[in-house]
């Protein structure tokens, strides 16, 4: 499954956009309607959810449209802008924003009632609600950040797969136990781990962790868990001296310590580090539940999901989530407003459950999903366990992030690649990312 939000974070830029009429808008007989998505996982659920409502609704009938991640929100951008925007769309909440400043958002309180949210994920409805609106109908909830571990490769180094949710992660290295842990995980093709005498940092065989630039699995949490902020209000604020902290440490893992892959490798494919922990050359991993499905389905070794470590201000976290938005230029409103109700309902939201793909944004269809994985033997209560006992770090958001996005993000690829060195980098690109939102 692709990141859903941030992590490697969105690979464009999304403004914006004019008032416009979206192609295709005659009503007939039936009428379609095209919902668009970034995931191709969910949307084999999707398919089912819209068979059993196109039963319900025999006049309406709705196509499935899959952008992928990396091209998604620079084709969102341009469609809207051109008037053949699909009808129904996923946005997530760094971008969503825009769009509701420039009227392209259906008010979901005004087509489905304003009692229609009680039933939904509070903290996605929290998100998306911009001007005291609610501007989508909540499909997915992320809820926190885990640790994937490989329970052989784990065994193997001695290390016991119980201790690692006591691990800490610590600028001062006297402090620090997941950065020991992870060299003694991360094996060059001799067998020498990266804490031995002689480790060619050159020929890594096994990669301890995933520490890269990403935004959602790691760049937030890491900062968070310093005590340092990504953004103040809609402003950037990754400059100040936490967060160096915390990306000074992320980069020498990389480049110093040799626990991850080079930035080489992962700025340019976000999902290099899944492919390498699912065939099982990466110990730990760590990530979110839109990966638990890929997981389960490509690993063929025992593992199982810690919490994430600790740093200086405890276990902190992003969460998540992602709605359905409604195209308010399309002249197809009516059926538009029929399938945002169908999901927002238990049964329409369910499928995306029923399957294990992803928590479902409507609460009451959540059981369904806590159910497959436990028949699976999973547990994802760190993914959740995480956000209800501490602190977490908000998600990037407003209006302009976009233009943000795109100044401090190849800023941000160098630091991490080791070209540029993080105080100077961040300083560099926190002023232009701020310069671009305020323009």
């Amino acid at each position: 499954m692709a990141k859903r939000i941030i992590t490697a974070v969105v690979a464009a830029s999304a403004l914006l956009l004019s008032g416009c009429a979206a192609s295709d808008t005659t009503e007939t007989d039936v009428t379609t309607v095209n919902f668009r998505l970034w995931d191709d996982t969910v949307a084999a659920a999707y398919k089912d959810s819209f068979a059993a409502f196109e039963e319900k609704n025999p006049n309406i009938k709705v196509n499935v449209n899959v952008v992928p991640w990396a091209d998604y929100w620079t084709k969102l951008r341009t469609d809207v802008a051109g008037g053949t925007m699909d009808d129904v769309f996923w946005i997530n909440n760094s971008y969503y924003g825009a769009y509701v400043d420039s009227g392209n958002l259906v008010d979901v309180g005004a087509v489905l009632g304003e009692n229609a949210s009680s039933a939904w994920e509070p903290s996605v409805v929290d998100q998306f609600t911009r001007n005291k609106t609610l501007w989508g109908v909540p499909q997915l909830y992320d809820a926190g950040i885990g640790v994937y571990y490989n329970k052989d490769l784990l065994e193997k180094a001695g290390i016991d797969p119980k201790k690692l949710d006591d691990l800490t992660w610590n600028p001062d290295a006297e402090k620090d136990t997941f950065l020991p842990a992870a060299q003694k995980l991360t094996l060059d093709a001799s067998g020498k781990d990266a804490a031995t005498k002689g480790f060619d940092s050159g020929k890594v065989s096994q990669y301890g962790t995933n520490i890269a630039y990403d935004l959602q699995a790691i760049l937030l949490p890491y900062i968070g868990s310093n005590g340092g902020t990504f953004q103040k209000g809609d402003e950037f604020s990754f400059d100040d001296p936490k967060s160096v902290e915390s990306v000074s440490y992320l980069v020498n893992a990389i480049n110093k310590y040799h626990v991850a892959p080079l930035a080489a490798d992962t700025n340019s494919n976000g999902d290099f580090s899944l492919d390498a922990f699912t065939q099982g050359k990466m110990a730990m991993f760590q990530s979110g539940l839109y990966n638990l499905k890929n997981i389960s389905d490509a690993a063929d070794f025992d593992w199982g999901v810690a919490s994430i470590p600790a740093g200086p201000a405890g276990k902190v976290t992003v969460t998540n989530g992602i709605v359905a938005a409604g195209n308010a230029a399309s002249k197809k409103q009516d059926a538009i407003k029929k399938v945002l109700a169908w999901l927002g309902t238990e049964e329409g939201n369910g499928y995306l459950a029923s399957t294990g793909s992803a928590v479902p944004g409507v609460v009451a269809a959540q059981d369904t999903y806590f159910s497959y994985w436990k028949k699976k033997g999973v547990d994802v209560s760190p993914f959740f366990d995480v956000v209800k006992g501490n602190k977490t770090i908000p998600a990037p958001t407003g209006p302009n992030f976009s233009k943000g996005f795109e100044q401090y993000d190849p800023i941000m690829k160098e630091i991490f690649a080791g070209n540029v060195k993080p105080k100077e980098g961040l300083e560099r690109a926190q002023a232009a990312a701020n310069a671009a939102i305020g323009q």
